[in-house]
Parts: C-alpha cells; structure tokens; sequence
C-alpha cells in the first residue's frame, strides 16, 4: 500500500483534484529526462518535465505473484529529446523509469506509483509503443555459469584480469576510406598483426558515433592501412576522418588465451569437457571407459 503525504491525501479527499502524470527516465548514458501530460512544464527533484510530449500511459497492471507486470507508453516523436534515431540506436533501452502522481498545482504533494525499466519499444512512421516492465523482470535473468568448452569471462573483466588500455591491446585509429555502411579503412592501426581488433570493440572518439561502442566483425591488413568489418552497421552513418580507440578481442578458446594473451592461469571455461559427440554415443562392448581423451 503506498505511503500519501497527508497534503495530498487531504486533496484527494476534497473531492476536486488537480492531478497529472509524470515519467522520469534514466538512460544508461546518464541522461535524465522527465516528461507529463500536464499542458505546462512542471519540476521537482531536480528534473524538468516537459509538457504535451507526447506520452499517453495505458493503465497499471499489477499483480501479487513474481509475474512481470508491464504498462504500454504510448507516444509520438514530437519531443526534441526523443529520436527515432536514438530509439533505433538502442539509447532507450532497458533505461530506469519512474512513474508519478503529482498534484501540478503543488508538485511537492505526489507519490511514486512505480520503478521499472524500458523493455520492447514498438516504432511505427510517427508513433512508438515502449513497455515499461516492472522490477520483477529482473528475476527472470539467468543467474550462474555454464558449463561449456570456450571462457565466459568478458575480456578485460575482473575475472580475465586482462588491462584492455595496455598498448599492447589498445590502437587509435581514423576512418580513411568508407568501403560499406559497416566496413571502412583506416590508419593508425598499423602496429597490429592482422585479426588483432577482431570480435573486440572499438569506442568512437568523433563523428556521428562519438562515444558508441561497437563490436568489431573482422580485421584485415594491407601495408599500413587496417580494413575494419562492424558486427553490425551503426544507426548514425560513418564518416572519413570519425575517429575511434580500438580495442583487442577474443574468440574465447584457449589456445588464443594462451597465444594472444598468455593468460592461461584466468581461462574460465573447461576445454576438456566432453562435447555432444560423447553425449550422442552409443552403448558398445568394444572401447569402454580407458581414461583417454574422448
């Protein structure tokens, strides 16, 4: 049961009220902004929230179980903060929301109805739909490790213990020439064995993309020039002469942790387990159980 203030109790009790919708959300870039369906802008907290943007709510569901319980936020891309490009650019996602009760003719009288977190974001030409999940779905996260061949450790994480701004696996590079929408040249990259920046990332320091992070796909050489392959294209364009900081990747096995990284002693997989080849057998008298490698 939520806690009212005993001025905004007293309000909703006179029978007249002056009530609105208020949504803060916190993106993962820091940036926070507020928004209501009041027709002026109103401000508490610290936050401004801006007024007519667009935002209509569709109405609470809740339940008593460990269910996720979702409220659909449905708006047009009339406010200046909101972009398809950066919706499409995955600035949205999973960002924290909280969903007030605010008196607009005295914002200090309010409640806080809900937190969650931007799930599904539904865009159409003018309109989007994002789900705003409740904080169940965290519960829904896999906890634990896996059992497999290959390490599950991120790469420069605490427990591969790799210092990814080493220059022996950090490189700064800029765009020379822009092959495809995710496959460019550049220089600066020259101290680097082909395949290097592979399944590694690169953080972009100007351009369009500035301060994206992106998977890298492939590498190449030729002479001095890098021919860099993106996992995926980035929303806002590449340009000639965007630069960026790239960094070493790792395909997981470990032979490359051993060859690439000499960091055998941090490998967190298990190489020898056996595969579904093992799994899929079947029963035979000849070839039992020896100890050997399968």
């Amino acid at each position: 049961m939520k806690a009212l203030s005993p001025a905004l109790q007293a309000h909703l009790d006179d029978g007249t009220t002056t009530l609105s919708w208020c949504w803060r959300i916190s993106r993962a870039d820091g940036v926070a902004l507020g928004f209501t369906d009041h027709d002026r802008a109103l401000s508490f907290d610290g936050t401004e929230f801006e007024p007519e943007s667009g935002f209509a709510a569709s109405e609470i569901r809740a339940g008593s179980d460990l269910a996720v319980d979702a409220q659909d936020a449905t708006g047009v891309l009339t406010s200046d903060r909101i972009t398809e490009t950066d919706i499409l650019d995955g600035r949205w996602d999973n960002a924290a929301v909280e969903l007030w009760r605010v008196n607009w003719s005295d914002t200090s009288q309010r409640v806080l109805l809900r937190r969650g977190a931007v799930g599904q974001i539904r865009r159409g030409r003018m309109a989007f739909v994002a789900e705003v999940r409740s904080l169940a779905h965290v519960l829904g996260q896999t906890v634990g490790r896996t059992f497999q061949a290959n390490c599950d450790a991120a790469l420069g994480d605490t427990r591969c213990g790799i210092d990814l701004e080493n220059a022996i696996y950090r490189g700064t590079g800029i765009v020379t020439d822009l092959l495809r929408d995710r496959t460019f040249m550049a220089s600066g990259l020259a101290g680097f064995d082909q395949g290097w920046f592979a399944s590694g990332t690169i953080t972009w320091t100007s351009g369009a993309n500035a301060g994206r992070v992106t998977e890298v796909l492939a590498h190449g050489m030729a002479d001095t020039i890098a021919t860099l392959t993106l996992l995926e294209a980035p929303v806002r364009a590449i340009a000639e002469g965007d630069s960026f900081i790239a960094r070493a990747g790792c395909d997981k096995r470990i032979a490359t942790c051993s060859a690439k990284f000499a960091n055998v002693a941090n490998f967190r997989g298990f190489p020898n387990i056996p595969g579904q080849d093992a799994v899929l057998r079947y029963a035979s008298q000849d070839g039992g159980p020896e100890g050997n490698v399968l």
